[in-house]
């Protein structure tokens, strides 16, 4: 989860976003990532979806309930909800400028995240969300080296997000994953560390 994954209906954010339309025509498959626990050998795979479909959207509406809830402290509800996601479209998450991504769990829908380009080298982590029922399964690898191997595709030669401290969970998965913190590089009330990790 990055800052610019918190949205609120009553405060702007620093997410920014095109225009274009997503369609699963402009979605290309990307090799599925899996990981496994070693107790249950249960196995995620993690593929390129649109954002639009049944799936995909029910994990953007957890994902968002679960950033705003955590920063206004109560629950979201679902007016907010859909007002969040028309305030704040995921249309860059689709080619050419960006992908998105479920991963399953057992078949299950139970993660997501998105990835789009800053610049022809740059890429940006946003909407990464791991289901609290399937936390601690692999899930996060999974979904970082799917985005991952999304933005090598895209062209760009590191990925960078920016978050909020409260979200120390998403802070810890980062930095495990060779993520390291940088210098500012972007700016609004959400933004409180930045990570960067080179893919190239």
């Amino acid at each position: 989860m990055t800052s610019r994954e918190n949205p609120t209906a009553t405060a702007p954010t620093t997410d920014t976003t095109a225009t274009s339309a997503a369609t699963s025509a402009a979605t290309p498959t990307i090799t599925p990532a899996s990981a496994a626990t070693s107790a249950s050998a249960r196995t995620w795979q993690v593929t390129a979806e649109p954002f639009t479909n049944p799936d995909a959207t029910l994990l953007r509406r957890a994902y968002y309930a679960e950033v705003a809830g955590r920063y206004w402290r109560r629950s979201v509800t679902e007016a907010e909800i859909d007002q969040g996601l028309l305030d704040f479209p995921d249309d860059e998450l689709t080619a050419p400028t960006g992908r998105f991504v479920v991963g399953r769990l057992d078949g299950r829908p139970l993660s997501c995240g998105g990835i789009r380009l800053l610049d022809p080298v740059t890429a940006e982590l946003t909407r990464v969300y791991v289901d609290p029922r399937a936390r601690g399964t692999g899930g996060g690898a999974a979904l970082l080296r799917a985005l991952e191997e999304a933005g090598r595709a895209l062209g760009a030669e590191r990925v960078r997000l920016d978050t909020r401290s409260d979200l120390v969970e998403a802070r810890a998965l980062y930095a495990r994953h060779g993520y390291g913190e940088i210098p500012a590089y972007s700016a609004g009330p959400y933004a409180e560390h930045w990570f960067e990790k080179r893919l190239v």
